[in-house]
């Protein structure tokens, strides 16, 4: 957002602020769910790489094609286990694993 406009927000009596700030989140619980969204983006990256369809990774995974819309969207009922068990099933390697975290392209601080 530009300068400009967010002087104009708070003159008129906005608060600006972060995601983070708006629903109060600590800076560990911020990191977890920074966490969470990268690996389901790197979890539908890597299924469409292999060419897998949702119905594929399911099958492959013995779950649902709903579960796994809901791992790649980042739903909050997902758990951490899941979504590297499924990257482990596409055959990521916990060195690339490791890199994807290290890296954190999609949040970068």
């Amino acid at each position: 957002m530009k300068n400009n406009k967010k002087e104009k927000l708070k003159t008129a009596g906005w608060k600006i602020g972060s995601a983070d700030d708006f629903l109060d989140l600590s800076k560990e619980e911020s990191e977890f769910v920074r966490f969470k969204l990268m690996l389901s983006s790197y979890l539908k990256t890597k299924r469409m790489h292999k060419k897998f369809s949702q119905i594929d990774l399911a099958k492959h995974i013995k779950s649902s094609q709903s579960r796994v819309a809901k791992m790649e969207n980042g739903d909050p009922s997902v758990s951490v286990d899941l979504l590297i068990h499924s990257l482990f099933a596409l055959g990521t390697t916990r060195k690339e694993l490791a890199k994807v975290i290290e890296s954190d392209p999609f949040f970068p601080s």
